[in-house]
């Protein structure tokens, strides 16, 4: 081969190889979340699960394996590591995947919707200034213990606003609040990428309107005390957000 010809080939063939490379990465994602996040269907249900079967069928990574540890009813108080409630779970979970060094490590969040109660969930109504507060403690803490890690911060689902159970009021005040709570995530992002830079990203917006639009489709019906209202997705509804969880985590480690 002419030697002036080598060389261009040469740097060519080590940049798709990197490329190749970059698109085979092995991933561990550990899911910090609430009920949504744990799943309401049967145990292969949930939507953790069929994010990680996304990634894998779309063979963007060699290897994905998740964590789920979301928890029925918590709020971003419930996971502050001063609480000593979901912070030691989700610490154990972390320590066992960043022990794989070939393997990124990301932390998928979706907190807000039990922030958001009129009251019922540890701390609500949690005000925006808190939520940001919270989630900024939470990725503290998290890129303090993981300096390689990445974390995915995605908005809260769409609800009802006569969600109403025995355990929790959310209604109209609480949907207008868990809003309030999408410039907050703007901010922390925002403010991270000075001090992190490419270590916290926005995460999946769309569902909000994905589910308000396509509720009675994919969400369930659940009987509460202001009449049927709609919180938690089924299977299709499973399904779809784990989809958009999937890609958001995508589009950050890219």
């Amino acid at each position: 081969m002419n030697k002036l010809l080598a060389y261009p080939a040469i740097v060519l063939l080590l940049l798709l190889s990197s490329f190749a490379f970059d698109k085979q990465e092995n991933i561990n994602i550990v899911f910090i979340g609430d009920s949504i996040t744990h799943g309401t269907m049967a145990k292969d249900q949930s939507p953790v699960i069929y994010a990680g079967n996304y990634l894998e069928q779309k063979q963007l990574f060699k290897k994905v394996q998740v964590s789920n540890q979301g928890v029925s009813g918590f709020t971003t108080v419930d996971f502050l590591p001063a609480t000593n409630k979901a912070y030691p779970k989700v610490k154990a979970a972390a320590d066992e995947f960043y022990r794989d060094s070939t393997a990124q490590l990301v932390f998928s969040i979706m907190l807000g919707t039990n922030d958001s109660a009129i009251r019922g969930p540890t701390g609500s109504p949690v005000s925006a200034a808190n939520y940001r507060a919270n989630l900024t403690t939470i990725a503290d803490s998290l890129l303090a213990a993981y300096p390689r890690s990445k974390i995915v911060l995605n908005y809260p689902i769409w609800y009802s606003n006569n969600t109403h159970n025995s355990g929790a009021a959310y209604l109209e005040e609480g949907q207008l609040r868990l809003k309030s709570y999408w410039p907050e995530i703007d901010a922390v992002v925002k403010a991270f990428k000075n001090s992190h830079p490419r270590h916290v990203f926005k995460g999946d917006r769309k569902a909000y309107q994905y589910f308000e639009d396509n509720y009675k489709t994919d969400l369930k019906p659940e009987k509460g005390l202001d009449g049927i209202f709609y919180l938690h997705p089924n299977k299709p509804g499973d399904m779809a957000l784990g989809g958009f969880w999937a890609k958001a985590i995508a589009s950050a480690v890219k």
